[in-house]
């Protein structure tokens, strides 16, 4: 490791010439969200006509993954563990595929059922040690390193260098390329109003002291607005935004009675705006763990009062959750829902909340339901949530029968749709006359 400058420098190359090191047949791991190498993926498909199946594994897809496009269906195959909008039609039209995998298992597929080729990642310039840090994705892209036959690492200045198990020695690499070129960032629209009668609901099951954890979009970042009063409130969560950044900065966001990595954020991916990355850099405060251990339930519980909150595309009279799928057609991924839902039900006073919009399709559709979409997936059974909030109110299903679920959740959904969810209801899951409460 005394060496490691010069080993740096031996394998310093460009990124056209690092991605000829790339076989058919490999299998190439991204980094994952907006730690995605932004010139690598290119350049590997102007060698489209050179390869045959060369399969490209990684979850949430930042980039324009020109990979997926048609045109190169012979050369590249997409693994995917959570859909987005640049990856959606190549798997709806199976030229991709998708892997169900609850996020704190994906680590466990690599080198067993996905051994690991080539790690393409993005990591800050090497310290006076020759560590580089992994920024803002450790998640399953520490375990890629680690697996990989080669790593190829974009080494880009505007990476923050994050703290936690974050770090990878220039040793541990193989070849480098020079990048200066900003991440990718999580553009973060307008609060709705429907978003922000969600979050104040939200905000009124949480109390003073508790552990958060928040998904990704609008709901989660509404919830964090309405938390300004609240004191020495915890984060252990899969990933963070600008919204917690926010909190810190004032005085709420403090991690002081969190029973475990007490005084820390706990995360294990980030995304968000150059100016929350500025804030991340060299942040003690915020510590990166592989998704393994983040998400991992028995972990989580260890945190008393516990929050989790997520997302959900419909969600059915039973309770039943879909999050990922319309339909048949992949939308998303399942993420960390469940692995959180579960460590927050084992946590002391910890609560499960699924939130979600009243409709869709500017209020042509309910996604409150009396069945899910047919071939959609349960991506959290009804066994598993404790709330369901809309900007209705607050449905709390926990202990509840089956007719009291019913008659919780028809009362946050939108007033024009109740009456037929209870027609719905009568007719397919109870009887009218039913006495049972």
């Amino acid at each position: 490791m005394n060496n490691w400058r010069s080993y740096y420098q031996e394998r310093l190359t460009t990124a056209s010439q690092a991605v000829r090191l790339v076989k058919s047949g490999d299998l190439i791991v991204f980094s994952h969200a907006c730690g995605e190498p932004r010139r690598l993926p290119g350049e590997l498909v102007k060698r489209a006509a050179e390869l045959v199946d060369v399969k490209i594994f990684h979850m949430v897809p930042m980039g324009a993954a020109p990979y997926c496009l048609p045109e190169y269906a012979t050369s590249f195959r997409h693994i995917s563990l959570f859909a987005g909008a640049p990856t959606r039609k190549a798997l709806s039209e199976s030229r991709a595929d998708y892997v169900p995998c609850f996020f704190n298992r994906v680590p466990s597929l690599l080198g067993a059922q996905f051994p690991v080729d080539v790690a393409m990642v993005t990591v800050s310039p090497p310290d006076d040690n020759g560590y580089c840090s992994l920024g803002v994705s450790v998640d399953f892209t520490l375990k890629a390193v680690n697996e990989a036959r080669l790593v190829i690492c974009e080494v880009n200045p505007f990476m923050p260098r994050t703290h936690g198990h974050s770090f990878v020695h220039v040793e541990e690499m193989d070849c480098f390329v020079e990048v200066e070129e900003p991440i990718y960032e999580l553009n973060i629209g307008e609060m709705s109003e429907v978003e922000s009668k969600i979050g104040q609901n939200i905000a009124g099951l949480i109390d003073d002291g508790a552990c958060l954890q928040l998904g990704i979009g609008g709901i989660p970042d509404a919830v964090l607005f309405y938390l300004e009063g609240f004191k020495d409130l915890g984060i252990h969560s899969e990933m963070i935004s600008n919204g917690v950044m926010d909190l810190v900065e004032k005085g709420v966001i403090t991690c002081r009675r969190k029973n475990l990595h007490q005084g820390r954020i706990v995360v294990t991916f980030m995304m968000g705006s150059r100016a929350f990355y500025d804030w991340v850099d060299d942040n003690p405060f915020i510590e990166m763990h592989p998704v393994d251990y983040v998400n991992n339930p028995c972990v989580i519980a260890q945190n008393h009062n516990m929050i989790s909150i997520n997302s959900a595309l419909e969600v059915d009279l039973l309770g039943q959750v879909c999050a990922d799928t319309l339909g048949p057609n992949q939308y998303s991924g399942v993420g960390g829902q469940v692995d959180f839902v579960r460590g927050a039900q084992m946590s002391e006073g910890g609560k499960a909340i699924i939130a979600l919009p009243s409709t869709a399709k500017g209020g042509a559709v309910s996604r409150i339901v009396p069945r899910l979409t047919d071939y959609s997936a349960v991506t959290t059974s009804r066994n598993d949530v404790d709330f369901v909030v809309s900007e209705y109110g607050v449905a709390a299903l926990k202990g509840k029968t089956v007719r009291q679920r019913i008659q919780a959740l028809i009362s946050i959904a939108h007033p024009d749709c109740r009456e037929e969810l209870d027609r719905q209801a009568a007719e397919n899951i109870y009887k009218p006359n039913t006495k049972q409460q």
